[in-house]
């Protein structure tokens, strides 16, 4: 049986200048990197983070252009670390943006890209209220990518609320699913652990949630806690809601086949007919 592997997550409070975000993040691949770890995570929107639009536009170009990304292939290559890039804003061909995921492997070359699926249109009673779907078409592809910590499934942010992503993941056997975030303090106080928690429990799987926190550039103000949730819905990282940096966790393959032996809810899952009449 394989031993544990040694991951990291990086919070971050990312602003509006994609060139100081890209410094911060291959400084934190470097942090990662001395302390062992074979993989780093990190949040939604880790090159950009701005709700002005028209002021993020220019920077929001095709993959093939971005800084952040560029950055953060180099670093990769350079410490030799895995790097699941949480997401970038990025340009599609059809002029529309996408929230894009890359998982970027120890050479410095992408391993699998995840757009988000779900979009977070919302409006919150705090007075907060959001329209991703206005600037950003959605993604239509389950996607795992095979990493040093197994089989990887990826999801983003406001994924977290819909099951059946994860019920789609559980069938593909993920060992791990990322979940990098930008939650807000209002949901997140209300549903961030609970959620985590219990897509852990349903995939069977580790769930490694990376999270931006604090006050940013843009106004807004993100809820952190990045944490790291075993397949029993164990927490066994929470990195709390106050500051940036590196955090350290275990995945151990031991655990995942001791949860799945005791209960193995993925092989016993059936499809439920629908009723009608």
């Amino acid at each position: 049986m394989s031993d544990p592997v040694t991951i990291a997550l990086y919070q971050a409070t990312t602003g509006i200048d994609p060139a100081a975000n890209a410094a911060a993040l291959v400084a934190a691949a470097e942090r990662a990197s001395g302390e062992g770890a074979a993989m780093m995570f990190t949040p939604e929107m880790s090159g950009l983070l701005d709700r002005d639009r028209k002021r993020a536009a220019p920077h929001i170009v095709p993959e093939g252009d971005n800084e952040v990304l560029a950055a953060m292939r180099e670093a990769a290559a350079k410490q030799g670390i895995w790097i699941a890039l949480g997401s970038l804003a990025v340009a599609r061909e059809d002029g529309r943006w996408a929230n894009r995921s890359f998982v970027i492997d120890g050479s410095g070359e992408i391993a699998a890209r995840y757009d988000k699926i779900h979009m977070f249109d919302v409006d919150l009673t705090s007075g907060e209220s959001w329209r991703e779907s206005n600037a950003y078409a959605p993604g239509e592809e389950v996607v795992t990518a095979e990493t040093p910590i197994g089989r990887l499934g990826l999801a983003i942010c406001y994924d977290l609320r819909f099951p059946a992503l994860f019920g789609a993941l559980g069938d593909q056997d993920c060992a791990a699913i990322a979940l990098p975030a930008a939650f807000t303090v209002p949901t997140g106080k209300a549903h961030w652990e609970v959620m985590l928690r219990a897509r852990a429990i349903e995939a069977s799987a580790y769930v490694i949630a990376a999270a931006q926190v604090g006050t940013h550039e843009d106004g807004r103000k993100t809820y952190g806690h990045s944490m790291v949730v075993d397949p029993w819905g164990d927490v066994l990282l929470d990195m709390g809601g106050d500051a940036s940096g590196i955090g350290i966790a275990h995945i151990d393959p031991a655990r995942l086949s001791e949860v799945r032996g005791q209960l193995p809810s993925l092989a016993n899952r059936r499809k439920i007919p629908s009723s009608h009449g």
